[in-house]
Parts: structure tokens; C-alpha cells; sequence
């Protein structure tokens, strides 16, 4: 995929928006509309290439289309093939995902019946769409999954993925607790269950990764600083090889038990670190706002192992 922008003539952008029902496509065709995109929905795939052609012809803006199991002609193995064929475009597909648990919640909260479901719970639906998308998923350029996002959130990533053409990739670094599942969009993971637990110190139990005095506690473990240099050198040399493979979106995930202290520390600091070294970093805490529980905690450092 060219790198190059539309300025000068350049090809505009294409962005296929599919993945499963109930994951935020009207949210991402509206925010792209928002941010001067052309968007349509549910095109059936036969008018695809007339439809991109016929825009080509009116403007040269970036234009989305959304497509998902319910659309005409819908087929998984041939759409990225068709896709990638539109000649004059720069084509790019986005595959939104999110867990079945989320999805059938979203479903039961807006009294909505999925597509593919019929007469059986939303779950049954659930599954045969993300068995039907599932090459699709596979031959995306990016997911997004919006399990943990809410619409501005969402809306707020789309406007770092797709307002303006870039040199490098967008980079996130995200922190996670490992005792509410591991992060399910990184690209890169870095365990820091190895430092000294903030959570077992009474005066920093209530305070988040985000006080400097947790920060503080966490870079008086000898361990700490010759751990965050070694992953900021690994990542200086990565990310500019993943942006020369064509890889336009990358999250970096620490974890720790509760996702609250030692993850969220060392995501604030290896932001910063790239920051300074010249690559725009986002931060996103996904497990900040959970409730401190000795009962997902490590083991308490006097009681051992």
C-alpha cells in the first residue's frame, strides 16, 4: 500500500468498513463522513467498482464503503481480491471486531435482532457471522476492536487512523490487567509482572499508575529501568521495519495482574520515551477505572510463591 498522500495527485483513498454486526460500522461511516470522507453502506458488491468509478470521476476524496454479511453478493474470499483491484484508488480494508459476550449485550440493550440470527438467540447469529467474515478478517489491513470503546472513543481513534496521511505508523500504547483477559488488539506485549506489586502498599493501593508516587515505586525496582530501556530500543528499531512491511496501525500492550499500577506506569513512560525519540505515541488504559481486589492481585510478597 502506498504511503503517499493525495496531495500532488495522488490516488485517494478507498476503505472497505465490514467485520461483525453490532461493532460500530454506522459509528465509523459517520465519523468518516464527519471528517469529509464519501461513505455509503451496505453497496451491494456488484455496484462496488461502478460506484468507486463514478466517484473517481466526481472528486478526489477519500471515499468508505461498508459491507458486511447482510450486503448483496457478500463473499469473504473474493471482496478483498475485488477491493484491491479498483485501479485510481489506494484500497484498504478495516475489519471491526468485538467479543460475542459485548456484541450480544449491545443486541439486548437495543432490542435488536442480528441479521443472521432468525429465530435463535443472537448468539447463534454471532457465531455463524464470524465464521462467514472470518477470511475476510484474515485478509484485513487493520482490525479495530471496539469491545472496551465507547462511541467516543471510537470516534476519537478514527480521527488519529484516517485525518491525514502519515510517514510512520499510528502507534498506541496500551496497558491491561492479565486477571480480566489479555489485550486483544496488541501487536506487541510486554508481561511487567516482575516488578514490585503498588497494590500490596496501603498508601498506593487507591492510586492508579498514573500518581508519581506509584511511578516512582515502580522505577526503584532495580529491575525496572533496564527493562523499559531494552523494550524502547526493540521498539525504535521495529516500528520504522513494521512501517516499511505496510503496517499503518500498531499497539504496544504492557500488562500486569490488575491493570491498574504497574501497566498503566509503564505505558505513560514508554509514551513518553518514544515521544521524545520522535514517533507520536497515543495512550490507552483499558482496565484504569476497575475496582482494587486483592482477590486478582499476585500473591502477597511475604507469603511467597
Amino acid at each position: 500500500m502506498s504511503k503517499e498522500g493525495q496531495a500532488g495527485g495522488q490516488s485517494p483513498r478507498l476503505l472497505l468498513v465490514t467485520g461483525m454486526s453490532g461493532a460500530g460500522k454506522s459509528t465509523v461511516l459517520d465519523t468518516l463522513e464527519d471528517m469529509g470522507w464519501d461513505c455509503v453502506d451496505n453497496l451491494p458488491v456488484g455496484l462496488l467498482k461502478e460506484f468507486a468509478k463514478a466517484e473517481e470521476g466526481v472528486a478526489r476524496k477519500p471515499i468508505a464503503v461498508g459491507m458486511d454479511a447482510r450486503s448483496r453478493g457478500f463473499d469473504a474470499e473474493k471482496l478483498p481480491e475485488i477491493v484491491r483491484s479498483m485501479a485510481g484508488f489506494r484500497p484498504e480494508i478495516l475489519y471491526l471486531d468485538c467479543s460475542g459476550a459485548e456484541l450480544a449485550r449491545r443486541f439486548d440493550e437495543t432490542r435488536r435482532r442480528h441479521p443472521l440470527a432468525g429465530d435463535r438467540p443472537a448468539e447463534d447469529g454471532i457465531a455463524r457471522e464470524r465464521g462467514i467474515t472470518a477470511q475476510l478478517r484474515t485478509a484485513a489491513d487493520s482490525i479495530l476492536d471496539t469491545t472496551d470503546l465507547t462511541p467516543a472513543e471510537l470516534r476519537e481513534e478514527l480521527r488519529r487512523r484516517y485525518g491525514e496521511d502519515r510517514d510512520q505508523p499510528v502507534i498506541t500504547i496500551a496497558s491491561f490487567g492479565y486477571s480480566r483477559g489479555v489485550s486483544r488488539t496488541a501487536d506487541l506485549m510486554f508481561d511487567m509482572r516482575f516488578i514490585a506489586n503498588p497494590h500490596w502498599v496501603e498508601e498506593l493501593r487507591p492510586q492508579t499508575g498514573l500518581d508519581p508516587a506509584v511511578q516512582d515505586y515502580c522505577a526503584e525496582d532495580p529491575a525496572w529501568g533496564q527493562a523499559m530501556g531494552h523494550i524502547e530500543a526493540l521498539l525504535k528499531d521495529l516500528i520504522p521495519r513494521y512501517w516499511a512491511a505496510g503496517k499503518t496501525y500498531l499497539t504496544v500492550a504492557f500488562g500486569c495482574t490488575g491493570g491498574r499500577h504497574r501497566s498503566v506506569a509503564a505505558a505513560v513512560e514508554m509514551a513518553g520515551r518514544l515521544r521524545e525519540a520522535g514517533f507520536p505515541a497515543n495512550i490507552r488504559h483499558r482496565d484504569l477505572a476497575s475496582t482494587p481486589s486483592d482477590s486478582v492481585e499476585d500473591i502477597r510478597p511475604d507469603k511467597g510463591e
